[in-house]
């Protein structure tokens, strides 16, 4: 038996079973999906490079999402169109586009766009500065120094922050910023909005005896060289490489199993068709903010009537998804936007908490051409580029690479009707999936308005044409970040896990992923930031054992 039993190998299991092996402890994780070979699963040197992240075991049969609000006539505006296909979503009531991860070894950072952020230091007081959400029951500076252990065994490449203090300098230097970005940039400040080399887990020169980035811009459809800072190719190949870590790949777990004593005592699962038990004297949730809570709910038992670790009824609550806004336009000139990085240049002028006035909660705006897909000739001919033939032709030979996309996410502040609970649908295995519920009130929308006029500003500055296409989560659900369904927080009547990640009740269950978030942030990825906690947790449990 090993000493810690992990479930899920994402960004949060990964970077706790890279600690705790580093510590001397024997490691197994259990991991839903099946492992990827970046050498010969994606398709970044092949002639169908364009088709999606090639899932080999689809994520969108494992969960369900609850019928959505109804849209606002008066609301037109901020609805999802495109100058050749139309509405996205023609319907009057909001759609589901999908909560997009990856169940395999890795999570979801097999196909994330490399973005490495540390939150806004007063993204962890939201409450207190803006009587909004809540506040984290830790601050900045006590996640500080695992952020820069994070950032180490990623590599990440970046430059100082003016408003992230660091207490070291980023292990690689910045990338240069494409041409694209170089122009659109000039929309950002003619807007107010000043910019800065992103901060990515993509590595700028070796590392790690890792190559450097070759800017081909498909971090999303999987990273064939291996300079994408994956939790494949970081956390979990020290892991293994330590001889004390096991992964387990299609071993679904179905529940968690409690004991009289307040302690889990083992986990049941599917792997690879055959029911197995597997236990450990610590277990560490990693599942993600919708699989966590489900697996927790789906583990009700006489000892735990509502669900393990609900006895404060928060489990599932609390659900904060991405709330974007994307608008994208022609520039005159050829800028080769289909190259480069996915997100190389970021403002964070409006990341605080309570920088813009009137409206509580943070935002971002950066580069989007490789997140709304549009850096290959499928979509240039299907989205950007009406018409057909020889005229057809010849207008795609003028056009590509001209796209410039500019998107703006903001902080999700929980709701009472925006949660996780059991569907009624049931999975493969004959349980009940989790249901989504995601509801947008006033603010949320009128944060929506905001990034909307923000982005047609910066493309209109940039010197860019009319706006082709705009894409919205005021009407399509559609998240690859989600968060806040087993909150942390230093009362057990009102979160799941207290400041270590440890459950109230349960004395050897942790969670460790992004649903222990008590705010989101203002739009910044959060894999780092899992991470830090992650590594945060598994130095308490390596000190403690």
């Amino acid at each position: 038996m090993s000493d810690v039993l992990i479930i899920g190998s994402g960004a949060g299991g990964g970077a706790a079973a890279y600690a705790l092996t580093r510590a001397g402890l024997t490691v197994t994780i259990l991991e839903a999906g099946p492992h990827y070979d970046y050498l010969a699963d994606y398709r970044m040197d092949r002639q169908d490079w364009e088709q999606p992240f090639p899932d080999k075991d689809p994520p969108h049969a494992s969960y369900a999402v609850a019928p959505l609000q109804p849209l606002d006539a008066d609301l037109a505006d901020l609805r999802s169109w495109n100058h050749i296909s139309g509405l996205w979503n023609p319907s009057e009531q909001r759609i589901s586009m999908g909560y997009h991860h990856v169940r395999g070894v890795g999570g979801s950072t097999l196909h994330f766009t490399g973005e490495a952020h540390r939150l806004h230091p007063e993204a962890f007081q939201l409450f207190s500065r803006t009587g909004i959400g809540a506040d984290w029951p830790i601050d900045y500076a006590e996640l500080e120094p695992y952020y820069l252990e994070a950032e180490t065994v990623i590599g990440v490449a970046g430059r100082a922050e003016s408003s992230r203090w660091r207490s070291a300098p980023y292990p690689l230097p910045d990338h240069r910023l494409s041409h694209a970005s170089s122009i659109l940039r000039r929309g950002f400040e003619k807007a107010g909005l000043a910019c800065e080399p992103n901060a990515l887990a993509i590595l700028s020169a070796p590392y790690d005896d890792r190559p450097p980035c070759n800017g081909c811009n498909g971090c999303l459809r999987g990273c064939p060289l291996g300079d994408k800072g994956s939790v494949d190719v970081t956390f979990l190949r020290h892991a293994l490489a330590t001889g004390r870590c096991t992964i387990r790949s299609n071993c679904d777990v179905l529940t968690l199993e409690a004991g009289p004593d307040d302690t889990v005592t083992g986990v049941v699962a599917s792997e690879n068709g055959q029911l197995v038990r597997a236990g450990a004297p610590i277990i560490i949730l990693a599942a993600g903010a919708v699989h966590s809570p489900r697996l927790l709910l789906n583990s009700a038992n006489a000892h735990a009537p509502d669900g393990l670790a609900n006895e404060s009824g928060e489990v599932g609550r609390n659900f904060m998804e991405t709330i974007s806004w994307t608008s994208s336009a022609l520039h005159p000139e050829s800028l080769g936007s289909h190259r480069g990085q996915p997100v190389d240049m970021i403002s964070w002028s409006l990341n605080a908490p309570d920088a813009v006035e009137g409206i509580p909660g943070g935002f971002r705006f950066s580069p989007a051409q490789a997140e709304s897909d549009l850096v290959g000739p499928i979509n240039y001919a299907t989205r950007v580029v009406p018409g057909w033939g020889r005229q057809h032709k010849q207008a795609m030979r003028a056009t590509f690479g001209h796209v410039l996309s500019v998107a703006g996410l903001c902080e999700s502040v929980p709701h009472e009707q925006s949660k996780v609970t059991l569907s009624t649908a049931l999975d493969r295995h004959g349980l009940p999936k989790p249901l989504i519920h995601s509801f947008l009130d006033s603010e949320a929308i009128a944060r929506i308005a905001f990034m909307a006029r923000t982005c047609r500003s910066i493309l209109a500055y940039a010197g860019a044409g009319a706006v082709f296409e705009q894409l919205s989560s005021y009407d399509m659900f559609s998240s690859t970040h989600v968060f806040g369904t087993c909150r942390m927080g230093d009362d057990p009547q009102t979160s799941v896990v207290d400041r270590l990640g440890r459950a109230h009740r349960w004395r050897n269950l942790y969670i460790a992923d992004a649903s222990i978030f008590p705010s989101s942030g203002g739009g910044e990825s959060p894999s780092l930031t899992i991470q830090a906690l992650a590594l945060r947790t598994a130095a308490g449990i390596a000190t403690n054992r």
